[in-house]
């Protein structure tokens, strides 16, 4: 017998001792997995193919059934689904990215150092930023033009409080504008004192000015985009809500993510206007991996910080003063009839209680009891006890934002007084209504982290751990409700629980690794725990360096 193999069969041989047959592109192993099943279960391996979970179990198990082209070994840190906002503004985020940074501002003098030194950078155009809140100065009073005006002579400047529901504009913005004092408008504010023009403008009123500042162009609004991208995936963030957009935009989110530039996934609510409507109608749910559009966006009334909001009583801090509805109730009866019969998720930002009352009463005669619609309260912020009930009797979802609580607990008293306080940020009494209950930021108004978001909702406390027994702490969440709402109830929220929101087979292979458990770590640290690593459709995204 010829011991020695002709060429072609030894070289086959070769081959066959070190080619693998590759069933999956990732395993990771050595993990501790909070799937957010419907369990609540734990594991501590997952197997991802084309993009998506194809097991989620034991890692001995696992390594013995599948051979990945690559393996993580997590050593023994924790892994979540991807962090998902339930309600944020995406792309105003990324465009305050490109303008002066008022958000750490403590007094109008750092406000206009900052404008002064973006100016500086940027010689040509309007001047714009973002961020500034009289509620964080000394004084706590809405500022004057009157400093904007003698540093800017002749270049227009528009400033957006940190709600965006005011901004602050020079003389020469508003003379653009034509904006004169005395005049008035439906649904907002031209601020004066003494007959003459402070700049502030608050909610309808901001349009004036605001219709006046030129175009993005599409390079800007791409860099935007990217610079949001980046800033969410490093902390986790794998879904946003961007709640409001024109119908323009669907398609430039669109090619970006075609292009495989754009890798977050984004939930797209529409703006109220009769351009998104006749968008929405006529081409119906428009939905891929990346991007969903299904809902329309109104506006209730304002923000309780610039006391936009629309109270059933006066403001306790300005006597006489109930905020306003930024449109007639008739507008929200007949879009929320249009929307109805059209059959498309209806989401409205309401903050006062008037507000709140009078969206839950529209939403009720017209869902008329039990449904599945999951039309949405956004903020659903200051309640009239016996409104609350009406979230469960017509299953309208409450979307909140936790670090509104702590971020507002400092002066809400001052506009509410106590007794309308406790009714306010009822996150644990809003959860019952519907046994679920998104949760989301609300950025660029707060800190796009979501772990700021589950350290507000379980321990109802600041950055600066205060106050140090909770605010209002009977309203606090569990760690796994708040985990759960930043996850498969936020992507329940938007008709999405079935492709993401859990570690589960067959959705999508979105996860974040921390460097530490937020189920279990001391209240106090939870602020210090950082992302890791971020993937979608198992490919990583983002790791910390």
């Amino acid at each position: 017998m010829n011991k020695f193999l002709p060429l072609s069969l030894l070289l086959l041989a070769i081959a066959g001792c070190t080619h693998k047959n590759y069933d999956a592109d990732l395993l990771v192993e050595n993990a501790v997995i909070y799937t957010v099943d419907s369990a609540f279960s734990t594991a501590d391996a997952l197997v991802v193919k084309g993009g998506k979970i194809i097991a989620v179990g034991k890692g001995d198990t696992l390594e013995q059934k599948y051979t990945a082209r690559h393996v993580l070994n997590a050593e023994g840190k924790p892994v979540y689904p991807g962090f998902i906002d339930a309600h944020a503004h995406f792309l105003e985020y990324g465009m305050s990215l490109q303008e002066a940074r008022l958000e750490n501002t403590r007094s109008w003098r750092e406000v206009l150092d900052s404008v002064n030194s973006f100016a500086r950078k940027n010689p040509e155009g309007w001047i714009t930023g973002h961020g500034w809140d009289q509620n964080k100065w000394p004084a706590k009073q809405f500022p004057d033009k009157a400093k904007l005006d003698s540093m800017f002579p002749v270049r227009p400047v528009v400033l957006s409080r940190i709600d965006g529901h005011a901004v602050i504009a020079n003389q020469a913005a508003l003379n653009i504008a034509g904006i004169k004092p005395g005049q008035t408008i439906s649904g907002g504010s031209i601020e004066t004192v003494n007959g003459k023009l402070t700049g502030v403008l608050v909610d309808n009123a901001t349009g004036l000015v605001r219709r006046k500042i030129p175009a993005a162009t599409d390079e800007l609004i791409q860099t935007a985009l990217l610079d949001a991208q980046r800033h969410c995936f490093a902390d986790g963030l794998t879904t946003v809500e961007d709640c409001g957009l024109p119908y323009t935009m669907v398609n430039t989110i669109a090619q970006l993510q075609h292009k495989g530039d754009l890798k977050m996934r984004l939930y797209v609510m529409l703006s109220d206007t009769p351009d998104d409507f006749a968008y929405l109608f006529k081409r119906g749910v428009y939905k891929t991996p990346g991007l969903d559009v299904r809902a329309i966006k109104m506006y209730a009334d304002g923000a309780l910080g610039s006391r936009g909001a629309c109270l059933l009583q006066p403001y306790s801090d300005q006597k006489g003063w109930h905020g306003f509805l930024l449109s007639s109730q008739k507008h929200f009866q007949d879009v929320a009839e249009k929307v109805y019969a059209k059959g498309f998720q209806l989401c409205t930002h309401a903050i006062g209680d008037s507000a709140n009352r009078v969206i839950l009463k529209v939403y009720a005669s017209v869902l008329k009891g039990k449904n599945d619609r999951r039309w949405r309260i956004e903020h659903a912020q200051v309640l009239a006890p016996e409104d609350v009930k009406l979230f469960g009797e017509y299953s309208i979802i409450p979307s909140v934002q936790p670090t509104h609580a702590t971020s507002d607990m400092y002066w809400a008293g001052d506009r509410l007084g106590s007794a309308r306080l406790k009714s306010s940020y009822i996150y644990k009494q809003l959860l019952e209504q519907n046994g679920w209950l998104p949760l989301g930021t609300d950025f660029p108004v707060e800190n796009i982290n979501p772990i700021y978001t589950f350290y507000a909702a379980v321990e109802r406390r600041d950055l600066k751990n205060y106050p140090p027994a909770g605010f209002q702490i009977e309203n606090a969440l569990t760690r796994e409700q708040a985990l759960r709402g930043m996850t498969i109830w936020a992507a329940k929220a938007n008709f999405e629980e079935k492709e993401k929101g859990s570690i589960e087979p067959g959705k999508y292979a979105d996860f974040v690794i921390l460097n530490n458990d937020i189920m279990k770590a001391d209240g106090p640290t939870l602020p210090q725990v950082k992302v890791l690593m971020t993937y979608i459709n198992g490919e990583q995204v983002y790791a910390r360096k």
